[in-house]
This record gives structure tokens, C-alpha cells and sequence, in this order.
């Protein structure tokens, strides 16, 4: 059984939430004064570190639904941030590419965030840096079991 009134545990689950707030605050900001919000974000980062994905690998790694998928994405389409292209292996395989002005909104958002965490793992130092990393990929095994 779970001891549900660990300090560690709780503690942690605090760090979390209050990290995660202060992580999206600013890419937040600036999707909001484009209408966008934070499921854009992660279409647009996931497409621009795997270009020419399909609709349903990004569905895949996102673990949504169509339908959830759907809006956002026709949304990003529809703005020239993201083009929908027919493959070339495959004239029936459409595949998703950042588009120039997508790029670099994608590399604004991510790029707050990656200086952030380099902030932080500078700060906390090597070892932390690579405990984080482990209980992160551990975190995120767990999702994909």
C-alpha cells in the first residue's frame, strides 16, 4: 500500500505543479496572443523535431484522440504554421512539416523552455541533472505502460 501522507511524495507532487506553472508561463503568454494554447505548442514542437510525420505517429506520441488532434491542428494549418504535405515515397501518405514562420514560432516557445531548464541544471549541478533525467524517463515509462 501506498503511504499517501509522505512528506517526500507530496513534496515532490508540489515541486511538479509548481515547476510545470512556472515552465509554461511564458511560452503561455505568447501563445495566448496568437489564440493559441498550450496543445498547440506541443503539435508544433513534436512536428518540428520529427518533420514529415504523419497525422497518426503524432497521434501516437501524443496519446490523443482524433478528435482532440483535429481543431488544433486545421487551426496551425490554416495560420501557415504547419503544411500538410502528400509524401513522396507515397502519393497517399500525407506528412506534417513546421513551416518557416512555424519554425521559428516553435523555436521562440521551446527556446524560453530550454533556457530555463539550462538555468536550472547549471544551478543544481551534473548529478542533479541526471537524477531529474532518470525520474522523468521513469515517470514517462510508467505513462507508456
Amino acid at each position: 500500500m501506498i503511504d499517501l501522507s509522505s512528506a517526500p511524495s507530496r513534496q515532490a507532487i508540489e515541486q511538479m505543479y509548481f515547476a510545470y506553472r512556472a515552465f509554461t508561463e511564458q511560452p503561455d503568454r505568447m501563445l495566448d496572443k496568437r489564440g493559441l494554447s498550450r496543445v498547440h505548442h506541443r503539435i508544433l514542437y513534436f512536428v518540428g523535431v520529427r518533420p514529415h510525420t504523419t497525422v497518426n505517429d503524432l497521434l501516437a506520441t501524443l496519446k490523443v484522440s482524433k478528435q482532440a488532434l483535429n481543431a488544433p491542428l486545421r487551426q496551425l494549418i490554416e495560420m501557415g504554421l504547419i503544411a500538410n504535405n502528400t509524401a513522396a515515397h507515397d502519393g497517399r501518405v500525407r506528412q506534417l512539416v513546421l513551416t518557416k514562420a512555424g519554425a521559428q514560432l516553435e523555436a521562440q516557445l521551446t527556446g524560453t523552455q530550454v533556457k530555463q531548464l539550462q538555468a536550472a541544471f547549471d544551478q543544481a549541478g551534473p548529478k542533479a541533472q541526471a537524477g531529474w533525467l532518470a525520474v522523468m524517463g521513469v515517470l514517462s515509462n510508467q505513462a507508456n505502460s
